[in-house]
């Protein structure tokens, strides 16, 4: 579940990719303080043709 992040794939990834930049070391540690499904997570950016690198811990 994505709860209180954008439903628009393209919002979302711009939101994530900016908490990741500016408040979070690592996409697990977003996942668990947002409560975000990892798996739904990147499942949904994915089908944008975005995948997560963990070396810039964003999504490219």
């Amino acid at each position: 579940m994505l709860t209180g992040l954008p439903k628009d794939p393209i919002l979302l990834l711009s939101v994530v990719n900016t908490k990741l930049r500016d408040e979070y070391k690592n996409l697990d540690a977003l996942c668990e303080d947002l409560s975000v499904e990892k798996e739904k997570l990147t499942e949904t950016l994915k089908a944008i043709d975005y995948l997560y690198d963990a070396g810039q811990n964003q999504f490219i």
